[in-house]
Order: C-alpha cells, then sequence, then structure tokens
C-alpha cells in the first residue's frame, strides 16, 4: 500500500511551498533582456545573459512587457513605455559547461567542444507602479 519512507498523508505533503494569502498583494513584472523573458519581483535575484557594460553594484534598468499589480494588469505598450524595472548588480559568473559533440559514422569524423555562457546575477530593487 504505502511505501516506506513515504508520510501516510502523502497527499497533504505540498513539498515546501509557501502559500500567499489572499490579502497579501504580489506585484511582479514580465521583463526583457538579452533576448530571454523573465518573471520577477522586488527582492528576486535573476540570472540574465552577461550585461558587459554594468559592473557589480551598478543599477540596470530592464524593458518591461507586462506589470500585475494584485488584480491590475497593465500590458499597454504605450504605457509600459515609460516603466523602467530597477535592478542592481550582484555578480557576474559562469554557467555550467555544455559539451558539444559532432561525429559522423565510417568517415572518421569527431569534434569536440565546450561552452559555458557567462551570465550577471541582478536583484530587482522597484517596480514602478504604471501611471492610471
Amino acid at each position: 500500500m504505502f511505501r516506506r519512507g513515504r508520510p501516510r498523508a502523502w497527499w497533504l505533503d505540498f513539498g515546501g511551498a509557501v502559500f500567499e494569502r489572499e490579502s497579501e498583494i504580489r506585484v511582479y513584472a514580465i521583463v526583457r533582456s538579452g533576448g530571454r523573458q523573465h518573471k520577477v519581483a522586488v527582492g528576486d535575484i535573476v540570472e540574465v545573459d552577461k550585461i558587459s557594460t554594468a559592473k557589480v553594484g551598478d543599477t540596470v534598468e530592464l524593458s518591461t512587457l507586462l506589470v500585475v499589480d494584485g488584480d491590475a494588469v497593465t500590458s499597454d505598450p504605450w504605457v509600459l513605455a515609460g516603466i523602467k524595472v530597477q535592478a542592481e548588480v550582484v555578480d557576474h559568473h559562469k554557467g555550467q559547461k555544455i559539451d558539444i559533440l559532432r561525429y559522423k559514422n565510417k568517415t572518421g569524423y569527431r569534434r569536440r567542444q565546450g561552452h559555458r555562457q557567462q551570465y550577471t546575477a541582478i536583484k530587482v530593487t522597484e517596480i514602478p507602479a504604471a501611471a492610471k
């Protein structure tokens, strides 16, 4: 019936998930950086492609695609053009190594290559509210 080690009421175990109270309003934004989109909230540390012009401790602005403030969702491009999410550069580092192997059968063709993507860790400090 139940395996050893599994809690008897396993369906009550939420895996450490934290549920927000309904009265708590969470503000978040979808931002664009390095050709990718990231969902960010104030205090989040996000890994983006390397921002070569920024040094550790500098403040950077990220262009906003969507802002959610409780029930209010702002997606109008004219309004979002003036909203820039403020973030502070925390660290520059390399990602995990990726091995690239090329092989063709029966020809003796083998090529091996490695790659480590460079990232910048940023901490979101401010998400300005949309003007209504």
